[in-house]
């Protein structure tokens, strides 16, 4: 992985770790039900922001290589996988 993609992806999980720490101390807590919903949204926002990193990255290297080595249907196989998953 590329150094700068590397930062971008810790920084990413970091924020995401302390907002379930929050979440957990807010559940211990027993704070407001919809409250600890938004808590919960914002960090599958967070968890989406991750992925879209991550699948940059993937588009911009591995994708490019595989594509480069006529491995096409492994590329759409793998992007159709990812989409997939997404879209659940």
């Amino acid at each position: 992985m590329q150094h700068e993609t590397h930062e971008r992806a810790l920084h990413r999980l970091k924020i995401i770790e302390g907002q379930v720490r929050g979440l957990m101390k807010a559940v211990e807590a027993d704070t407001y039900c919809p409250d600890l919903i938004t808590q919960s949204v914002s960090i599958q926002e967070s968890l989406k922001s991750f992925n879209a990193v991550m699948l940059e990255h993937h588009v911009r290297t591995h994708v490019r290589e595989q594509i480069e080595a006529g491995q096409l249907d492994q590329v759409v196989s793998e992007l159709i996988k990812i989409y997939k998953l997404n879209s659940k």
